[in-house]
């Protein structure tokens, strides 16, 4: 499949720039798949006016992958399910992405399988290949590229990536079927590396930008990039975010966006208070994501959050080792208290049942 087998829609959208969650995984108490929560996320997602969803993604668990656990596809392809069939009735069309990771022969069967569920794109994790070299890495890229449109993914060191030099995005941007890449390194050194990386490939009119930096969203949303290249002076921002902290809270995050893009299109100064907003979400992030631990609570942090709206029944993970640190909930508790207009909890509440159903 190729970018340009993507509707229009899908295209044009991925482009402007979206709202995409990284979903979460929905388990009972015996820590087994619910089916009937995992729903319930995505419709909330679609209404909430997400523009997309990445679904067995860091935020999903990697440990779906395990053959003793073999949630992998049966995630996969519920989430695709409901998305046509709720979004279609709606007539809206939002962009699947799948998360694929692991060596060559695992990402390719990943990338394979997301192609028959109908998704759009894959977000390519590289932390199975952290010791390749950056031929190999990009020989590995490609390969997947000839299954299904690519976005690239620069992971932090702190959750499992690896760092990507300028010099293998700079290789990267060259291959055709790259879509979007996601800027997650919580660095903006690196982060320029890869927005350089683009503009210096003459490929920023292709490859539409996206930040999974959570702890500088709003800043990396509204920062104009000017870098002088062979080809001439470009000017690119990052236009959409694909975030583990957009998975909570996603009304608002819609809202943020949209206002984002409206003073961007406008023109003129920036309001001060969007980058007074942009700390208060990082501090949410920090208690969600439990910064201070090295964001060991980090996906029990999304869960605690998602709970106590209605939206999951526990906070529980695959491992049972995984579990919100000491004084996590606390900072929880501290940051919805100090920013009740960055939740969506009348949202959730009006709707939950019908999620739900």
């Amino acid at each position: 499949m190729q970018i340009s087998d993507l509707s229009p829609t899908i295209r044009e959208n991925v482009r402007r720039g979206v709202v995409i969650p990284a979903q979460p995984l929905a388990l009972d108490a015996d820590r087994q798949f619910d089916s009937r929560y995992q729903t319930a996320l995505t419709r909330y997602y679609i209404d909430a006016g997400a523009g997309g969803i990445a679904v067995g993604v860091h935020s999903t668990q990697f440990a779906i992958r395990d053959p003793s656990i073999a949630l992998y596809e049966p995630v996969l392809r519920l989430a695709s399910d409901v998305i046509d069939e709720y979004a279609g009735a709606q007539g809206r069309e939002l962009f699947k992405v799948a998360g694929v990771c692991g060596k060559t022969k695992q990402a390719i069967c990943e990338a394979e399988f997301a192609v028959s569920q109908r998704y759009h794109a894959c977000l390519l994790s590289l932390a199975a290949l952290a010791d390749e070299s950056i031929d190999d890495l990009i020989s590995h890229c490609r390969e997947v590229a000839q299954v299904m449109p690519v976005i690239g993914f620069y992971l932090q060191p702190a959750v499992g990536g690896c760092v990507l030099p300028y010099e293998f995005w700079r290789e990267f941007a060259e291959i055709e079927n790259v879509i979007a890449i996601k800027l997650a390194p919580f660095n903006r050194y690196q982060t320029l590396d890869v927005v350089r990386a683009v503009c210096d490939a003459n490929r920023d009119d292709a490859i539409t930008l996206y930040t999974g930096n959570d702890d500088n969203i709003i800043a990396d949303l509204l920062t104009p990039y000017r870098i002088v290249t062979d080809h001439g002076e470009k000017r690119v921002r990052i236009r959409g975010g694909l975030l583990g902290h957009w998975c909570v809270w996603t009304r608002t995050a819609v809202e943020l966006l949209d206002e984002i893009h409206a003073v961007l299109d406008r023109g003129g100064d920036i309001p001060s208070e969007l980058l007074s907003r942009n700390i208060q979400v990082t501090d949410c992030n920090a208690a969600f994501f439990d910064a201070a631990n090295g964001f060991a609570g980090c996906i029990p942090g999304i869960h605690e959050v998602l709970r106590r709206q209605g939206l999951l029944a526990g906070t529980w993970c695959l491992d049972p080792n995984e579990v919100l640190s000491s004084g996590q909930s606390k900072e929880i508790d501290r940051v919805i208290a100090a920013y009740p207009h960055l939740h969506d909890d009348a949202f959730v509440r009006e709707n939950l049942s019908r999620w739900l159903r």
